[in-house]
């Protein structure tokens, strides 16, 4: 498991659920204004993140997060498109975990998701100067195009199989259980 340079912490992927939602807000808050501008095109004020947090679990979108100490520093979010066959992959990560495999373990994660929901067409749009989000797409796909000023990623993951609904029943287990660990450790903290 990647570590954070800052508490020097090891962390753990699971799913997101909307008993995150504080979680996944505070993580968008903490992301620095290259970073909002990166994830959303756009400068994101806290007001406007805190909109996106409130909605996100609402929209049918499944949404991995990479949790240390109990803080959501990283997530993917896969978002349908209308079609079921097509959906658009997002991701926010916070400075202590970039450079460190965490995207690309996210979006393993967000592809298997993808799979096992029937979906054909990942699009992945970026500015044209996000540079760690399109390395993170090469490592996936070579289908990279420049459209209207953005850098515009489609990736076609495979068919669903037994093997990998077995893997994702298989990461959500583990994610649990770690949750349940980091849980209690936090408790342990607090109870000296």
């Amino acid at each position: 498991m990647p570590q954070t340079p800052e508490t020097g912490s090891t962390g753990y992927f699971r799913k997101l659920s909307f008993a995150d939602q504080p979680r996944f807000r505070d993580h968008l808050l903490r992301l620095d204004p290259g970073a909002r501008q990166a994830r959303f095109a756009m400068p994101a004020s806290d007001a406007f993140l805190r909109c996106y947090a409130e909605t996100s679990f609402s929209l049918d979108a499944i949404l991995h997060g990479y949790v240390v100490d109990g803080h959501v520093r990283a997530v993917a979010e896969l978002r349908p498109c209308g079609d079921p066959q097509t959906a658009e992959a997002a991701f926010s990560v916070e400075d202590s975990c970039r450079q460190s495999g965490v995207g690309t373990r996210l979006m393993e994660l967000t592809l298997i998701a993808a799979r096992n929901r029937g979906c054909h067409h990942i699009y992945m749009n970026c500015l044209a100067t996000n540079r760690a989000m399109q390395q993170l797409a090469r490592k996936f796909t070579k289908d990279l195009t420049f459209e209207m000023g953005d850098i515009v990623g489609r990736i076609d993951p495979r068919s669903a199989s037994p093997f990998s609904h077995l893997r994702e029943h298989t990461s959500d287990i583990f994610g649990a259980l770690d949750g349940l660990i980091d849980g209690s450790r936090a408790l342990l903290r607090s109870h000296p």
